[in-house]
Parts: structure tokens; sequence; C-alpha cells
């Protein structure tokens, strides 16, 4: 069944290469990113592994956790590390899960139900499995990318999606098109006008249907 916006994520027990984790309890109340890649050892994930690693101190400012997942085992992704650490200069302290029974990319609709991993396999075989999953802290999808293998992520839209998720969440917010943290947010139609100036300030309305104010400090 597919994994859809505000469904509950999967939860589910595995290896890492920092030992076993269950899921939910790994993401406790922080937001969180699962981000997979189709094997281990190969150079455009070796990239975004390590953008990810350089990234740590945003994704710390923000609250948010990041997990890998690949079709590897633990031992592999330990030693992968250390290319990837090579090529991003600095510590990739976040764990990778081992997906090597695929459970974890079925589970999260990345692969069919049937997958197998056959001998001599190559990263085609498991193309699919390259996407990123934004999780709030109440478990539920709030957004998912999936990239082919010729494309690398970029991951400064990641942060940008993950700032735009905060600001507008259980709030009556939204953000328009190219928005970056500090502009100008749609105010939702939920509330009137005079609703919208009491709890917003200030509005600019461009259409009786977009409303602007700035954004929330």
């Amino acid at each position: 069944m597919a994994l859809r916006i505000n469904d509950l994520v999967p939860n589910f027990t595995a290896e890492t290469d920092q030992g076993s984790i269950t899921f939910h309890d790994w993401i406790g109340d922080s937001w969180a990113i699962l981000f997979s890649h189709p094997k281990d050892f190969t150079p455009v994930c070796t990239t975004e592994f390590g953008a990810v690693a350089q990234l740590s101190a945003e994704w710390a400012k923000r609250g948010a956790k990041v997990i890998g997942v690949s079709v590897d085992g633990a031992e592999s992704h330990q030693k992968w590390k250390g290319d990837i650490e090579k090529v991003a200069g600095c510590a990739a302290g976040f764990p990778i899960i081992a997906d090597e029974g695929l459970a974890v990319s079925k589970a999260f609709d990345m692969l069919p139900a049937e997958a197998y991993l056959p001998d001599g396999r190559t990263p085609a075989d498991t193309a699919t499995v390259r996407s990123v999953f934004i999780i709030g802290p109440d478990k539920k999808l709030k957004l998912s990318m999936t990239y082919p293998m010729s494309v690398g992520r970029n991951f400064a839209e990641v942060l940008r999606a993950l700032d735009a998720l905060q600001l507008t969440y259980s709030v009556p917010l939204a953000t328009p098109a190219n928005w970056t943290t500090g502009q100008d947010v749609i105010v939702a139609l939920a509330l009137n006008d005079e609703q919208a100036r009491e709890k917003y300030g200030e509005l600019d309305i461009k259409l009786p249907y977009l409303r602007t104010a700035a954004a929330p400090k």
C-alpha cells in the first residue's frame, strides 16, 4: 500500500551500523529524515551521504534526526562510512539501517512486495530506493521525494522544506513558491481577514484567496 502524506510511518526494528533501533522509539519527539540508497560504495550516494554529514549542525539546530537506509549489511555500512567521511571531510555521525532483507524499503513503498536481491546484483536492481522522507514528531509522513540514480539530491532543498514544514506545523499558514526562511508566508483561508490580522498582523491581500503576512518569529 502506498505511503501518503499524513500517514503514520511504519514502525520497525532493524540493525544499523550503530546497533539495533526501533524506529518510532528512535524518532522520539523529534523531526526525522530518512534517506535511502540502493547500494553502498556507489558514487552519487557517497556524495549525498557526505552532504548530509556536512549539515550535522543544521539538522541539530532544527531538532531533526537523520538516518540512512541502504540495502547492504551493517558491516558494509561501517566500511563505507570511511569513504563518506573522506569525501565529506567530516564525521558521519548518523546511523545507516542495514536493509538486506528489503523490509524497510518495502514498508516505505520504495520496492514492490515481490522484490528480492539477485546474486551479483547492481544498484539498478534497487534503483527506486532513492527517496527522502521527512517525518513529524507525530510519526506521520510530512513530505517525500524520490530521485533517479543519475541525479544527486539537493540537501539545501531538504533543509528548506524542513524549515517550511516546521513553520507551518499545526498552524493556519503555508509557504509560497520558492519560499526561504524570513520571507512572508500565506495565511490560510480558515481565518477571515480580521482573525488573520489579529493573529499575524498586517496582511498583504494580493487576491481574495491569497493573503500574505510576515512569518512568525
